[in-house]
């Protein structure tokens, strides 16, 4: 029986997984699915590469669950359907690896008890994702687990792309601008390596677009700079978090509004971006279809930003060659993607109306000076060839 990697990308509400079979020189997807609908109504569904459900198994209304209640079934379906003896190794997506952790790693006690001191880091990701790992490690301590940081693609970018302009002592400490959403960055990059080399060894920014999004440019493949910063609350508008935003603002709520910083803290990550723009919806495809002018605001201040920032990061490159659109949004919104390109005119882009409508993956007419590209993304895909590898050096 073939040997399999599981991976799985932990969060507060929902535990994403996919199951690789590995096979000679690669990871052939099995299986894929969700754990949704934690502490409300959980559900456990599990699809076939072609979106045939496999397995929709729905918990009691209202139950609260821990992380090894919720992954049993997952392990248990796992065994039933590749044997006992066939899964070998679990990679995790780990949102936070701090300055120490820059390449996927093994976990054991030390490198938990490390990521746990990241948790002031990533308050919103970090606890779910380790609480997976200590669940796996409870329910089947004999796999190898991997931790695959969304941090490390942005670990080498030029020092001064990641200093902050506070007093060295909190430099030393790592206070630094660290950078999120490089397991996408990096499956990105290696896509456009197949489809167009020479343009992946050029100027390339990358958007991320989701209920979380960033922008990362790119040279020669490596991250040059990024729009999120020491936490994932930096740079673009989001679903629920509100991007950069001034200082002053923060302590103006904390000193005449009387808010603590827990209270500051809940509403920048869950009460702004889209959500607390329109007042209606944290979901692009609902503001979309919205008559409230408010939905038109939040929906006009993203791409605003959006595209505000993706100048300067040309700006950083010195140029722009290729811009991809991914994620949620940036994979299915054709609207937000002609009108940034709209408002990015003045850098030679054209998008052509007709393949964007259609999500081509090419969507630039040939006369576009920037090629532009729409290509999906697959975290998962890179966790399983992070674990594989880990697992191959593991049994040299």
């Amino acid at each position: 029986m073939p040997k399999a990697i599981l991976t799985l990308n932990a969060g507060s509400s929902s535990i994403k997984f996919a199951l690789y079979e590995c096979v000679p020189g690669r990871q052939r997807l099995v299986s894929h699915g969700v754990i949704e609908g934690i502490g409300t109504a959980p559900r456990f569904t599990v699809r076939a590469p072609d979106g045939t459900v496999l397995e929709d198994y729905r918990w009691a209304a209202g139950i609260q669950l821990g992380h090894e209640d919720l992954l049993k079934p997952l392990l248990t379906w796992v065994t039933s359907h590749l044997g006992q003896e066939s899964l070998v190794a679990v990679g995790h997506r780990i949102v936070h690896g701090g300055s120490d952790f820059h390449r996927p790693t093994r976990i054991d006690d030390a490198v938990l008890a490390a990521l746990e001191k990241l948790v002031p880091l990533a308050p919103l990701h970090q606890p779910h994702n380790i609480a997976a790992v200590k669940a796996i490690s409870s329910l089947r301590p004999d796999l190898l687990q991997v931790a695959c940081f969304d941090t490390a693609f942005h670990h080498d970018m030029p020092p001064v792309a990641t200093r902050l302009a506070l007093p060295q002592t909190y430099t030393e400490e790592g206070v630094r601008r660290y950078g999120f959403h490089g397991l996408s960055y990096e499956y990105l990059i290696a896509r456009l390596r197949e489809l167009s080399p020479d343009l992946a060894g050029g100027r390339v920014v990358a958007a991320h677009l989701g209920n979380g999004a960033s922008l990362c440019a790119m040279r020669n493949g490596r991250s040059i700079d990024t729009t999120m910063g020491f936490t994932a609350l930096d740079g673009l508008v989001m679903g629920t978090r509100c991007g950069s935003i001034d200082p002053g603002a923060l302590l103006y709520l904390q000193q005449v509004h009387d808010l603590r910083a827990v209270d500051v803290e809940y509403m920048l990550y869950h009460e702004s971006g889209l959500l607390g723009v329109s007042g209606i919806s944290s979901d692009m495809r609902i503001l979309q279809v919205s008559e409230d002018p408010r939905a038109r605001e939040a929906i006009e201040l993203f791409v605003y930003r959006l595209v505000k920032e993706l100048g300067a990061l040309t700006s950083a490159l010195g140029g722009l060659d290729a811009l991809i659109f991914s994620a949620g949004i940036g994979e299915h919104a054709a609207s937000v993607r002609a009108a940034v390109c709209e408002r990015l005119a003045w850098l030679g882009i054209e998008c052509d109306p007709a393949a964007n409508a259609r999500h081509d993956t090419l969507i630039s007419t040939s006369r576009s000076r920037v090629r532009v590209f729409i290509i999906a993304t697959d975290e998962e895909a890179m966790i399983a060839a992070h674990t594989a590898h880990a697992l191959a050096v593991s049994r040299e």
